[in-house]
């Protein structure tokens, strides 16, 4: 008994020496969107291939900073709307996988468009009790007009998620909606599907 109630202390003492990230206790919405930008915004300014151009590169970026903060079910849900609840489960992930390349690419395009960045955050207001929220920021450059870049929040079990991106004043999911449901009513899941492909080709060839 003596042996096992030494062993807690110990774990418990070790335990305590362990730094975690206030951030990753209880991170704010707004707290979380700047914490991304600023470290996706430095590695821009650091990273000789994404200053010179590299689109791969950041759309690498954006893929592993960015993307495993958005819910993407909820957003490709009220995209598809009505036809999301037609889709088939392969379907459905086919729609998921094509809409996150699309808006992978168009936002790391609007990031690609500037240099020298600098980001600003508009004041945040919200409520503590709010469960959905807006965050908005503007990248701005010495040498081009400023890029609008809002995020939509959800409060969700594990954390703030993102579930709708602005870029320069369109929010991408409202954007696609109207295109989605007209593919989709025309052609069906399957006609969307190979719609968000060809233009994904489209955008891979810019």
């Amino acid at each position: 008994m003596k042996r096992r109630s030494w062993l807690a202390v110990m774990a418990l003492s070790l335990s305590s020496l362990v730094t975690v990230p206030a951030w990753a206790q209880a991170e704010a919405p707004d707290a979380m969107v700047k914490r991304l930008s600023n470290e996706v915004l430095s590695i821009i300014k650091t990273d000789p291939a994404v200053r010179d151009g590299d689109m791969s590169r950041i759309v690498s970026l954006v893929d592993s900073k960015i993307m495993p903060n958005v819910n993407f079910e909820r957003l490709t849900t009220y995209t598809v709307g009505q036809y999301w609840t037609q889709a088939t489960p392969e379907q459905r992930k086919q729609l998921q996988d094509e809409f996150k390349t699309l808006l992978l690419r168009t936002y790391s395009g609007a990031l690609g468009e500037v240099k020298d960045q600098t980001l600003s955050f508009k004041p945040f207001r919200a409520r503590p009790e709010d469960t959905e929220v807006v965050v908005r920021s503007e990248v701005r450059s010495a040498n081009s007009q400023p890029v609008q870049l809002d995020y939509r929040l959800e409060k969700a079990a594990t954390g703030w998620k993102i579930y709708d991106i602005n870029v320069l004043g369109v929010w991408l999911g409202e954007n696609y909606r109207t295109r989605f449901r007209q593919e989709a009513s025309a052609k069906g899941v399957d006609g969307l599907i190979a719609w968000l492909v060809q233009q994904n080709k489209n955008m891979a060839g810019k």
